[in-house]
């Protein structure tokens, strides 16, 4: 049986997500600064709009203007994606969201019904360890803002931080075990040089590539290379040969 899929737009990953994203699913994309999150959050919302889906971006921190920068240093032009009603970017703060996800008067609430958002990301999911230190409140903030986005059958990518102090905060409120999916972006050293390592660890509901494989970030985006070979303890950071 063929199984529908949301292609992210970076060919190389989809290959790894045998064709992409299930429809309607909530998927982790974990990276430290500089990894490329945000790039490929931004194909993520371009492939969708090129296919007549609506997509909305989610900010805590960014002002539209950064992320319009951001994206022309890449080559893509998000400013004419708003003008034409194809992308819309919120900049809000994770109580109101969860407030307005309850609240089908809200604005929010009232973009993903009128403009027909097929495709979502928020940046950054990590924000919502920082309006609690209570283990069962951030399960429960994660568990509105994961189902509401499932209820709406809005196919989501959730960015969150790296850094080992605020992954083991944000892991308190099972984030991980909620997601639908995990998508790792990690730099690694191999021979005294820097490199750049993506795997999928996790795909509800379908196989996936387990490999570990190259990607560096280039005009466009994300480019997602060949498998790495000969190697192992990638994900360490510092790899050795097998």
């Amino acid at each position: 049986m063929t199984i529908e899929r949301v292609p992210t737009g970076v060919s190389g990953l989809d290959r790894m997500l045998r064709g992409g994203l299930l429809p309607g699913t909530v998927v982790l994309v974990r990276g430290a600064p500089g990894t490329g999150k945000t790039s490929l959050a931004f194909q993520f919302l371009i492939h969708g709009a090129q296919k007549g889906e609506g997509g909305l971006f989610i900010t805590f921190e960014e002002f539209p203007e950064s992320l319009y920068r951001d994206a022309n240093s890449l080559g893509i032009d998000l400013a004419a994606l708003e003008r034409e009603g194809k992308l819309h970017i919120v900049f809000t703060s994770p109580l109101v969201l969860l407030e307005s996800l309850q609240d089908p008067n809200s604005l929010i609430y009232r973009r993903f019904m009128a403009s027909d958002v097929r495709r979502a990301v928020l940046d950054s999911a990590t924000h919502f360890t920082r309006i609690t230190d209570d283990r069962l409140k951030l399960r429960q903030h994660y568990t509105t803002l994961v189902n509401s986005l499932r209820r709406e059958r809005i196919t989501t990518l959730l960015l969150a931080e790296e850094n080992r102090t605020e992954y083991q905060h944000a892991g308190r409120g099972a984030l991980s075990f909620l997601a639908d999916g995990i998508i790792l972006l990690r730099y690694v050293e191999i021979e005294s040089e820097i490199q750049r390592a993506i795997v999928v660890l996790k795909l509800r509901g379908s196989d996936h590539a387990r490999e570990i494989c190259h990607y560096r970030i280039a005009q466009g985006g994300l480019v997602v290379e060949e498998a790495f070979r000969g190697r192992q303890a990638i994900l360490s950071g510092i790899s050795r040969r097998t």
